[in-house]
């Protein structure tokens, strides 16, 4: 047992990357800035799966891990549109999620954004002629491609997103 930690000492941690974790930290403190100077420090994100393959939920499920925690950064995944300032919207709008997806839409109160997540949102992907696709015709005022795109470009999304509001307000 001791030889284990003699040489698990010796080793380090070997999983680090230092050059991606300071790109993230710095990701992390913008991000916190932004959400601190327009939303008081607390943004409110409600996620509807509308239709897709569960791949950009798994990404956002890994915004939640302590790696991540953007929980610690202000941004609150609500259970309730409610509650949310922003819609999160995945997937290609399937025709049984349409009328879902809109009534989530009207629930979420004055002044509300919606940012699609992935490609299928963007350009329908492989379900673009599928009989049971409608597509997204919701007010979109940012996308966040990939197919999935990873926590890092979430948040690179999220702070472009911010960004985006903040020069709107300012106008």
């Amino acid at each position: 047992m001791l030889r284990f930690w003699k040489e698990r000492f010796k080793t380090g941690i070997v999983t680090k990357n230092i050059e991606i974790d300071k790109e993230l930290e710095e990701l992390r403190k913008n991000l916190k800035d932004k959400i601190k100077k327009l939303f008081a420090g607390s943004l409110a994100i409600r996620m509807v799966d509308s239709g897709s393959c569960n791949a950009c939920e798994a990404e956002c499920n890994a915004l939640s891990n302590p790696y991540y925690d953007l929980e610690r950064l202000g941004i609150h995944f609500v259970a309730s549109p409610r509650h949310a300032d922003v819609l999160l919207v995945s997937g290609v709008m399937t025709m049984n999620m349409y009328h879902h997806v809109w009534d989530a839409y009207h629930q979420v109160p004055n002044p509300k954004w919606v940012i699609t997540l992935g490609d299928c949102a963007k350009d329908l992907g492989v379900f673009e002629k599928t009989y049971a696709i409608k597509g997204i015709d919701l007010p979109v005022d940012y996308h966040i491609p990939g197919c999935p795109p990873t926590p890092k470009d979430i948040i690179k999304g999220l702070i472009e997103f911010l960004k985006k509001i903040e020069t709107e307000s300012k106008n």
